[in-house]
């Protein structure tokens, strides 16, 4: 057998203009929008809680307390990781280039193919356009 077919990564960056830093930002600041009302239900929504279960002891406030607490930290990290990403991009100048994701492609190798070159293969995009290929 002298060659395979693999699946292979391709990376895809983003060349930063405006455009793609306008609405990168829209979408952070919309999802800080949207993690602060997810954090005012969480509060409402403990007190309801709390209200309904009022005789069940001081365990049973214990552990709705316990269950609020970890899911106003999974929204507190989440809304310091969202800052910390549109800080890092306000910083960003145009014309930097930012990774987007990963494609995979199909490729057929040989006996004796750089195997490096193969991998390393990224796309890149300025305004949703492929502006080059590089190996």
């Amino acid at each position: 057998m002298d060659s395979i077919s693999l699946k292979m990564p391709v990376t895809v960056k983003a060349k930063l203009t405006e455009k793609l830093k306008e609405r990168l930002l829209k979408e952070l600041e919309d999802n800080l929008s949207h993690v602060v009302l997810e954090l005012q239900q969480i509060n409402i929504q403990e007190q309801r809680v709390l209200k309904e279960n009022e005789a069940a002891g001081p365990q049973a406030a214990q552990a709705i307390h316990a269950h609020f607490a970890e899911e106003r930290q999974k929204r507190e990290q989440f809304r310091a990781e969202t800052t910390k990403r549109r800080d890092d991009l306000e910083k960003l100048a145009i014309g930097a280039e930012i990774v987007q994701g990963t494609l995979e492609r199909q490729v057929e190798v040989h006996v004796g193919d750089n195997m490096r070159e193969l991998m390393n293969v990224e796309v890149l995009v300025e305004d949703d356009k492929i502006v080059a290929i590089r190996g």
